[in-house]
């Protein structure tokens, strides 16, 4: 009668030290969006700086001491409008050396004029030869000569004058004022930058790769950053023919229709259209890596999660554009794919659901 008791209570013992089999973990909910392939119209959307179409350097044609600076940067000004002064007592005394030059000139001729008419005289009466005469013809011709110079010479100077007061020679605003009173500038250097009122241009650089596929005329849509809901249609005006050295990429300027009140120097961005291609868009929270691929997290019939390997054909601000590696139907994992290891069991939430906008949240 004992033995068949031993043998109950080691079985108790045995049962009692033995482990129990844990719960298996519910499945983690993931927001999921099921795809749908479709062709999607490429865009290109580069990021520029508007300009004014005409922009130029104002400078003095003579140089000087500046005393003067009657505009200051972002100032309307018309044309017409004084916008600096040099010193004018340097021109001024030039001036009068080359009217000084004229009064000398104009001696020298009538004295010329009178030797001549002397020396002719004379010939009349047999006191000296022809080479005389000769001489005091040519030395005539040679005092007008003179004296056409210094006349020259001395409407350059009193146009110089004038040259110290720097005018605006068309209406715009002034963009840049490099130089302060004060200061000696040379001639030809940097004073005033002023853009002219009217047309308005996006200045964009565009990479290597991609400008073969801007022309001149090419139609583009326009938006400012101060103004997202704002589209203004451009068109290609110049296409750069060089790169530049420091970014190797290619500046390209597209004039915009009806962008005067654009502010000079604000942001826009520049959209191009390309082919449409069969891809879909999903958000960039979507995409992981692995060995180096872009790849997704797709939810398969069983409710695990499998990685697939993505082609990325272009990023945009709405998201990355993916061209290859999906199928109509799929379930993408768009929220918390880097916590995603192969294999999890996952519950799919909808994208639309209240619970998927809470953990987008």
């Amino acid at each position: 009668m004992r033995a068949p008791f031993l043998i109950a209570a080691v079985a108790l013992a045995v049962a009692g030290c033995a482990k129990e089999t844990p719960p298996e973990a519910a499945p983690r909910p993931a927001v999921v969006r099921q795809i749908t392939m479709g062709g999607i119209e490429q865009v290109q959307i580069y990021s520029g700086e508007v300009r004014a179409r005409r922009e130029a350097d104002r400078s003095f044609r003579v140089g000087g001491k500046v005393i003067e600076r009657k505009v200051n940067l972002g100032d309307t000004v018309k044309q017409g409008q004084l916008l600096a002064r040099l010193d004018p007592e340097d021109v001024r005394l030039s001036a009068q050396a080359a009217s000084a030059q004229v009064s000398a000139a104009e001696a020298e001729l009538r004295l010329a004029a009178n030797e001549f008419q002397r020396a002719q005289s004379l010939s009349e009466r047999n006191f000296v030869s022809g080479s005389v005469v000769d001489q005091r013809r040519e030395a005539v011709r040679a005092a007008e000569a003179r004296l056409k110079q210094a006349r020259s010479q001395a409407e350059v100077a009193s146009n110089q004058a004038n040259y110290a007061s720097l005018v605006a020679d068309r209406d715009g605003v002034v963009t840049l004022t490099p130089v302060e009173v004060g200061q000696v500038v040379a001639a030809g250097q940097a004073v005033v930058r002023v853009a002219e009122s009217g047309e308005r241009e996006i200045l964009i650089y565009v990479p290597e790769k991609r400008i073969g596929s801007i022309k001149v005329g090419d139609a583009a849509l326009v938006r400012p950053w101060a103004n997202q809901e704002k589209m203004l249609p451009g068109t290609v005006r110049e296409v750069g023919a060089a790169a530049d050295s420091a970014t190797r990429t290619y500046p390209v300027r597209v004039a915009v229709e009806s962008g005067d009140d654009l502010p000079l120097g604000a942001t826009a961005a520049v959209g191009f259209a390309g082919e449409a291609q069969n891809s879909v868009v999903l958000p960039n929270t979507a995409l992981t890596q692995h060995e180096g691929k872009p790849s997704v997290w797709v939810v398969t019939a069983s409710g695990a999660v499998q990685q697939k390997p993505v082609t990325v054909s272009a990023f945009r601000e709405d998201g990355a554009v993916v061209s290859n590696g999906l199928a109509n139907g799929d379930k993408v994992v768009v929220v918390g794919a880097h916590k995603m290891v192969a294999g999890m069991k996952v519950r799919p939430v909808a994208e639309a659901t209240p619970a998927a906008l809470d953990a987008q949240r």
